[in-house]
């Protein structure tokens, strides 16, 4: 079709028009309140994210934001939640390594897969760390693999729930220096970590970004840091690794981030992630990450899928490797 040329001739004047009023566009914004859903109890690093986060949405879109603790099932119940949800940007979900990576591999019948939820930002990653009861009579790590050896499945671990990374990490670490303990689920790492303060448990690998605080005021005490190098944060306290030739291969990192129901447009999605990129940017953050031992974990939305792609197939491999398999529960 020919173009008739007194439109043709004005085109160009047009075009710079056009492309001005796009880029005015105004980018989307929340019409009714956000809800902000935590798959995990208060008090642990999920939640920790989530109450940083919300007052910033609240601010930045204009909008109430709420978090909302729904904990159980390692995550899956709060995370079914979201994805049932409407894609519209109202609701959202401060997920985590448990839900949304392990449990793929972990559990039989989860009520959604890998493309059922849209991955936004990471908010933060960091270790986990081995704290023990003062009662327990360890101060290194190799003491306490000499412990456990001495009480075979007497001394019990706690962890946030079943499937998440520090039940995980404790697997791994008792199936690598071949020790038993029984494995004690709770409903998040806060309560877990009262747990242990009160003695009712002898140990746990807890999230060194919501565990710090205990170990700094000497409830607990840290016996090594699961990365592979150790924590600006705790210099003194190894990386599992340096303490046994067993642990040599051992690495784990737990990390949190923003996903939406998957159908959210994608003009919803941007605008969440600049708001999340412009939240990293923040000195609260910055100096509450530090405080934590932790580091950022913002990215493009491109780049926060790739990363919970590549951390679904890394502990897929680890899970099938060791034959582990789990109902919901």
């Amino acid at each position: 079709m020919m173009i008739p040329r007194r439109i043709a001739l004005a085109l160009p004047l047009v075009a710079p028009f056009l492309a001005r009023t796009a880029l005015a566009q105004p980018a989307w914004r929340p019409t009714q309140p956000i809800r902000l859903v935590v798959p995990a109890a208060p008090g642990g690093t999920a939640d920790i994210s989530a109450r940083l986060l919300a007052p910033f949405f609240q601010t930045h879109f204009g909008v109430n934001c709420v978090a909302e603790n729904k904990s159980g099932a390692g995550g899956t119940i709060g995370t079914a939640e979201v994805v049932r949800a409407a894609p519209d940007g109202h609701t959202l979900l401060l997920g985590n390594i448990g839900p949304q990576a392990i449990a793929h591999s972990l559990f039989r019948g989860l009520p959604y897969t890998p493309a059922s939820l849209l991955p936004i930002a990471g908010t933060v990653r960091g270790p986990n760390v081995l704290v023990v009861h003062p009662s327990v009579p360890a101060n290194t790590l190799p003491e306490l693999v000499a412990y456990l050896k001495a009480n075979p499945g007497k001394i019990s671990y706690g962890s946030p729930g079943v499937g998440q990374s520090p039940h995980l990490t404790g697997v791994w670490f008792n199936q690598a220096t071949g020790t038993e303990a029984i494995h004690v689920p709770f409903r998040g790492a806060g309560p877990a970590a009262i747990e242990l303060v009160a003695g009712n448990i002898q140990y746990m690998w807890d999230n060194l970004t919501s565990g710090i605080q205990q170990i700094r005021g000497g409830r607990v005490r840290a016996l090594a840091v699961s990365s592979a190098d150790r924590n600006p944060q705790l210099p003194d306290v190894p990386a599992a690794k340096e303490t046994l030739p067993a642990l040599a291969g051992f690495d784990v990192n737990t990390w949190f981030g923003i996903y939406a129901p998957a159908a959210t447009p994608r003009p919803i999605a941007e605008a969440l992630n600049r708001a999340m990129y412009e939240w990293h940017q923040t000195d609260a953050v910055k100096a509450r990450w530090a405080e934590m031992g932790g580091t950022s974990l913002y990215g493009t939305l491109e780049q926060f899928a790739a990363f919970t792609t590549s951390e679904i197939e890394k502990w897929g491999a680890v899970i099938r490797k060791e034959g582990l398999q789990m109902e919901i529960g």
